[in-house]
């Protein structure tokens, strides 16, 4: 089969990684691609927004089968556009896509159909939330409903700081995503990433994971699109992953079948787990960044046959195995991030730290110039190591970020403590 894999990050350079893989991938191509994706895809100048060259570049190349990987082209609704054409791809409709494009429409969901979430209310305007908010009191958690690249969520702990976020949310701090606010209560307990296949009636669990979203060593310091991942996540024992799969995933691709909306692709659950049990933060509908990172390195069986029995509706047919072996990733960000940071800074010994022992260096946000790889947005590499724990997977991974000599970046140095913590 041909292939097409839309996107740049460090999510598509592990899935092209794990896809290129299979035996039945005879030609991967990405859209737009990165420089690490060259070793094991075509990387192609394509414009994802534009659907119509998608598709033209779909019937030049022969491609069988198109996986998007980020959630904008989702939203946008370029797998209807594909299916209009006659394309087959990886991911949920445009209206199934809501699911992450609109937090209001999630949770107004979960309220109809019992899911287990923070309770909320949804505001259209600054004075209404603010008065909501100061009844309500802190710490409160203040969303804008639609994409926001990982930046519209602000978990306020003071007073203060919750009408400050809702004040610039309306005020255009995350442009068209701020037209509405959501405004929850605060959960108490741990977070996990969680994971599930889905072919609009069949879901498949895939294991968990845990990223760390906060900047600073010690979860402080502003939140941001992720700055490592582990897996497996030890709080997401068998016992807790079925309840989650009982009480959130499958009775969430009930109600979206129910809706005359099925859900066909991955469900990406961010999830709470409270002393009550687990509860839903809100969704995503494509592989977590930077989970997808530590989730293909465990993959033991092929992942394409699985991406295409989920748009063929045949996911009940398809077991995956697992490797014991933990992994952790490592992200590399410019300074500055998550605020502003300068492009542009070259990033030397890349081949010198991914020669390592079971050691993986995903690109994120890089670019060519000539020879030298240069840093070109604020999560620039995904360093992933796996070993038998994950504090091994840690040691290997940090002595692989050593390795990387790029004085303009800087990582977070405790990735994984929760679970080394408890091990």
């Amino acid at each position: 089969m041909n292939i097409l894999l839309i996107g740049s990050g460090g999510r598509e350079h592990a899935l092209a990684w794990a896809i290129s893989a299979s035996p039945l991938c005879e030609r991967l191509y990405a859209a737009p691609g990165n420089p690490g994706m060259e070793e094991c895809a075509i990387c192609a100048a394509l414009d994802p927004t534009n659907h119509q060259a998608v598709i033209a570049f779909c019937r030049e190349n022969e491609i069988d089968f198109v996986v998007v990987g980020p959630e904008a082209p989702l939203v946008a609704g370029l797998v209807d556009d594909l299916a209009a054409a006659g394309i087959k791809a990886f991911g949920p409709s445009k209206a199934a896509a809501q699911l992450e494009g609109s937090k209001g429409y999630t949770k107004d969901l979960c309220q109809e159909f019992s899911i287990p979430t923070a309770a909320y209310r949804r505001f259209t305007d600054a004075v209404a939330a603010r008065a909501y908010v100061q009844e309500q009191g802190a710490p409160i958690v203040i969303k804008a409903d639609g994409l926001a690249a990982g930046k519209g969520v602000v978990v306020a702990m003071t007073l203060d700081d919750a009408l400050a976020a809702v004040d610039a949310i309306f005020a255009g701090s995350v442009g068209e995503a701020g037209h509405e606010v959501v405004v929850e209560q605060f959960l108490e307990g741990e977070e996990a990433s969680f994971f599930a296949l889905c072919d609009g009636t069949t879901a498949l669990p895939l294991i968990s994971a845990q990223d760390h979203k906060r900047v600073f060593d010690g979860d402080k310091g502003p939140n941001t699109g992720g700055m490592g991942a582990y897996s497996p996540a030890p709080i997401m024992t068998p016992e807790m992953e079925e309840r989650v799969m009982e009480t959130i995933i499958r009775p969430t691709v009930r109600a979206m079948a129910a809706r005359g909306t099925p859900f066909k692709g991955v469900l990406f659950a961010g999830l709470m787990i409270t002393k009550d049990g687990p509860e839903l933060i809100e969704y995503n509908v494509r592989f977590g960044d930077p989970e997808t990172q530590v989730l293909m390195p465990r993959l033991r069986s092929d992942l394409l046959p699985a991406l295409i029995a989920s748009a063929d509706g045949v996911l009940s047919t398809i077991s995956l195995r697992w490797k014991n072996d933990a992994a952790l990733c490592v992200v590399m960000a410019t300074k500055g991030y998550p605020g502003s940071f300068q492009r542009g800074s070259e990033i030397r010994d890349l081949a010198k730290a991914a020669s390592l022992d079971d050691v993986l260096v995903f690109h994120a946000g890089t670019k060519r110039s000539g020879d030298h790889i240069l840093a070109n947005g604020g999560r620039v590499l995904g360093i992933t190591a796996s070993g038998k724990t994950v504090a091994e997977a840690q040691k290997r991974a940090y002595e692989a970020v050593d390795l990387v000599d790029w004085p303009e970046g800087f990582s977070r140095r405790d990735i994984g403590w929760r679970a080394i913590g408890k091990a």
